[in-house]
């Protein structure tokens, strides 16, 4: 794969793996792009195809949506440092490849499970299924922008890796202010509670 497919590759893996590995096993088949021999295999097409619809349906829940991306936290900077590492048209070192792709899905990954507990925090389920599908079609625009010009997606990529980086310090903070406050208030219910119980 050219360098930018790979970064491409390597950082939409932080949000949707499956779909990923898929995607890149169907281009490499039709030798849209150069994709190692293991993904385009149709066994692990298929397995992607079915995990990626099953992601898709669980990302849009609340609540289990988190319970997912906890699951997949080392899951997706090591296929994301896998997938860098699939480059040919560069003078990095495999290491060096590995490491990069391990830090672009888990900047995408951090950014994508700081949103979710943010938004999970509403009651409401349209916005979770909003995120959802605006995640989807982050993901599908850079690897079609990954495939179809790999030079312009390199520059994409670093920009999408540092507004991760920003979105997820950002909404830490405000999930750890968030918190903070629900306990605060849990504790003044509970006294609360307990004097007008008192004698």
């Amino acid at each position: 794969m050219d360098i930018g497919t790979a970064m491409g590759a390597g950082w939409s893996s932080g949000i949707s793996m499956y779909g990923v590995v898929a995607l890149l096993g169907v281009a490499g088949r039709f030798e849209w792009v150069e994709t190692p021999s293991f993904i385009e295999q149709w066994w692990v097409i298929a397995g992607a195809v079915v995990l990626f619809l099953v992601e898709f349906a669980i990302d849009k829940i609340a609540l289990v949506d988190s319970v997912w991306d906890g699951v997949h936290t080392f899951i997706r900077p090591a296929v994301g440092g896998y997938l860098m590492t699939t480059a040919v048209d560069t003078s990095w070192s495999v290491p060096a490849l590995a490491v990069s792709g391990v830090l672009l899905a888990l900047s995408s990954h951090s950014a994508k499970a700081s949103t979710r507990l943010a938004v999970n925090s509403s009651p409401e389920p349209a916005s979770n299924v909003a995120v959802s599908a605006g995640e989807d079609g982050l993901v599908a625009a850079v690897m079609a922008l990954a495939i179809a010009r790999p030079e312009l997606a390199a520059i994409v990529v670093v920009l999408l890796t540092v507004a991760s980086l920003v979105v997820t310090v950002v909404l830490y903070r405000v999930a750890r202010r968030l918190g903070r406050k629900l306990r605060s208030g849990a504790g003044t219910t509970r006294r609360g509670g307990r004097s007008r119980h008192a004698p």
